[in-house]
């Protein structure tokens, strides 16, 4: 018998530690993953990051196999991933009703819902008793069902699941607009369930919408009809609200350690390098600690003085979490991906060392990633004055699924059994390489060869729109009308794209549509001119809030 090759010792016991931590916790019938043993629910975010480790896993085995069984290995791998990937679409797909709605209607009450039974896929709480709203939780689905998609697994069977996706993208493509309860599912700093515009749910929107557009999810073996499409002007909306947030991550947090999920892996969302740079130099600076970072600063979550018998906090009660935030090693795990990304060697290593130090080993030699660590109870008067002091003890989950697949992951990167690009096959880690600058093209015709006489007489030569015959060109309404059809599907009722105004940048390009080329006219609103007033009342909004949130006084929640 041949002997077992070191590297081919290494992925088993990393696949040791994945079915220890994660894959024996897996349900059978919905493959979905439980948070822990005492929260038996399944959270959509929580369950895609859980279920890396396992892609990465079988990518590796696959590209390193020494043996049959390595690659039958392989395979029940992916096909753990693709029943998790089919489990959360189940869950979605019994809120079909819901996606409908939220389209139209943008309401907290109207949207999918963040976590569900690990056993049915049914809903485990009511629309208004948690933050539901998480539309970076429903992109990060998208994003890595599109990587997934990319990297040769096969997750939507059906053109309804085709349609259901593309009802999907039109569910998260206005996020630039819409105020989320965000990856920490409380909303604003004040814990008062009060929605804000998050930057990690606008960036992870972005991402899902780049990654998916134009992906046929039936993969080589599809054809138009399984192909998904997002409007560029969507994207570019995203973009512009994203750049002019960050570093700060929100209204209410300056900021954020999630906003490291869209500068770095997975999302890639933002493209200026210096953004990235003093976003990430920002959250280092101001939240990392001992054991991790701070999800924000003044975030009572598991304190010594949170009381875990009430949802939401009191408005003055900030002040008592501050210098004593708990930390999250989770956040390294993100580091040693984002060194790995940028090609950091020291970074990946020091972030390794640090977590070797707060790993909790078990007597089997697995070694756990906590949820976090809190400062003991005793000792609080401590670490108020002297923050950073005190020894902390772990708690909550043991292991944070989500934690412990991503440090599976950096290290499988870090120890080269993985190439970035296997894990990111749709490239999105080149998105801040610089691009060649735009170049702006108008062409103006002539609707009648009337128009181009009297154009002619003042020297401007033109084609008639006869004249670039195979070229279409139609309003730009049409293409509206085009963009509802999209995901129509009366047997789930699901009536695609709302109909609204497609921008320049979706009628800035050639479209073929059952091989004919059309080209669509620039939407202009000829019947006012409301830019301005629209400014005055957004500045004059932002201006409220800004007030009530540095001013000292009363926090009054948002009705």
């Amino acid at each position: 018998m041949r002997s077992r090759s070191n590297s081919g010792v290494k992925l088993d016991n990393y696949a040791r530690i994945v079915h220890q931590t994660i894959l024996r916790h897996q349900d059978p019938v919905t493959g979905l993953l439980p948070a822990s043993g005492d929260q038996p629910d399944a959270w959509v975010r929580d369950n895609v990051y859980s279920i890396l480790s396992v892609w990465a896993l079988s990518l590796a085995y696959r590209k390193n196999a020494d043996r049959d069984e390595d690659k039958a290995k392989a395979y029940e791998l992916e096909q753990s991933v693709v029943k998790l990937m089919r489990g959360v679409l189940q869950c979605i797909m019994r809120q079909l009703d819901k996606v409908e709605k939220f389209k139209y209607t943008k309401s907290t009450m109207d949207c999918l819902h963040a976590k569900y039974n690990t056993r049915t896929c049914a809903t485990v709480v009511g629309d208004d008793q948690w933050g539901h709203l998480q539309v970076d939780a429903t992109s990060l689905f998208l994003l890595f069902l599109a990587q997934m998609t990319a990297s040769g697994l096969h997750i939507v069977y059906t053109q309804d699941e085709v349609d259901v996706v593309q009802n999907l993208m039109f569910y998260i493509e206005a996020a630039y607009k819409v105020a989320d309860y965000g990856m920490w599912e409380r909303g604003d700093k004040t814990n008062q369930g009060i929605p804000e515009l998050n930057a990690s749910s606008i960036g992870m929107a972005k991402a899902a919408l780049e990654a998916l557009d134009e992906l046929n999810l039936f993969g080589a073996g599809g054809g138009p009809g399984s192909v998904v499409h997002a409007l560029a002007d969507d994207i570019q909306h995203c973009q512009s609200i994203l750049n002019s947030m960050l570093p700060r991550a929100s209204m209410s947090k300056e900021v954020d350690a999630g906003v490291l999920s869209i500068i770095s892996y997975p999302a890639f969302a933002v493209e200026d390098i210096s953004i990235v740079n003093i976003t990430k130099e920002k959250i280092i600076s101001k939240l990392q600690g001992r054991y991790g970072c701070c999800r924000f600063l003044r975030d009572g979550h598991k304190t010594p003085k949170e009381d875990p018998n009430r949802l939401y906090y009191e408005s003055a009660e900030l002040k008592l979490f501050e210098n004593i935030e708990c930390e999250w090693p989770l956040f390294w795990t993100y580091l040693i991906l984002d060194g790995v990304f940028t090609n950091s060697p020291e970074q990946v290593q020091e972030y390794r060392d640090a977590l070797e130090g707060i790993l909790i080993k078990q007597k089997d030699g697995i070694c756990l990633l906590p949820e976090l660590y809190s400062v003991p109870p005793d000792r609080v008067d401590e670490e108020y004055v002297i923050p950073h002091s005190v020894e902390r003890v772990p708690l909550g989950k043991l292991p944070l699924k989500w934690g412990q697949s991503l440090y599976v992951l950096g290290s499988l990167l870090a120890e080269g059994f993985l190439a970035p690009g296997e894990i990111d096959p749709l490239n999105r880690r080149f998105s801040t390489i610089p691009k060649p600058d735009v170049v702006v093209q108008v062409s103006i015709l002539a609707e009648n060869e009337e128009i181009q006489e009297l154009l002619m007489k003042n020297g401007i030569e033109v084609e008639t729109v006869a004249d670039i015959h195979p070229i279409h060109v139609q309003p730009a309404r049409v293409l509206s009308h085009i963009y509802a059809r999209l995901g129509r599907n009366q047997r789930l009722g699901l009536t695609g794209r709302p109909y609204r105004r497609i921008g320049c940048l979706g009628t800035s390009k050639f479209y073929v549509i059952r091989n004919t080329i059309f080209a669509f006219t620039p939407q202009v609103d000829t019947v006012q001119y409301h830019f301005p007033s629209l400014c005055r009342a957004k500045l004059h909004t932002e201006h409220s809030l800004t007030r009530l949130l540095i001013f000292p006084g009363v926090v009054r929640q948002a009705k």
